[in-house]
């Protein structure tokens, strides 16, 4: 059996779950949203496999990055030069539909 179609996985070693099923429910699992037995099974997978735990690790991180960055505002000065300009194309595109 190959690691993505039997149990096993990456990592070589059996596991109970297999490791394309950890891979495809991370993203519910950092979330939180998996029902509390699935979320045992995925955290006794990833305690297991060090391949699908350096995923896990790195698809967090993103995502930690993202919201942060989300979650910043821009400066006002730079809010104000980005707006003046978008209304400086709004006129440059109105003015050319004119002519």
């Amino acid at each position: 059996m190959t690691p993505s179609t039997g149990p096993g996985g990456p990592c070589g070693a059996p596991h109970d779950t297999d490791c394309s099923e950890v891979l495809e429910r991370v993203f519910f699992f950092i979330d939180n949203e998996l029902p509390t037995a699935d979320f045992a099974q995925i955290q006794a997978h990833l305690d297991e496999c060090g391949p699908c735990l350096q995923k896990y690790d790195l698809e967090r991180t993103v995502k930690t990055l993202v919201q942060r960055s989300c979650a910043e505002r821009a400066p006002q000065g730079l809010r104000d030069k980005v707006l003046l300009r978008i209304r400086q194309v709004q006129v440059e595109i109105t003015e050319t539909r004119l002519d």
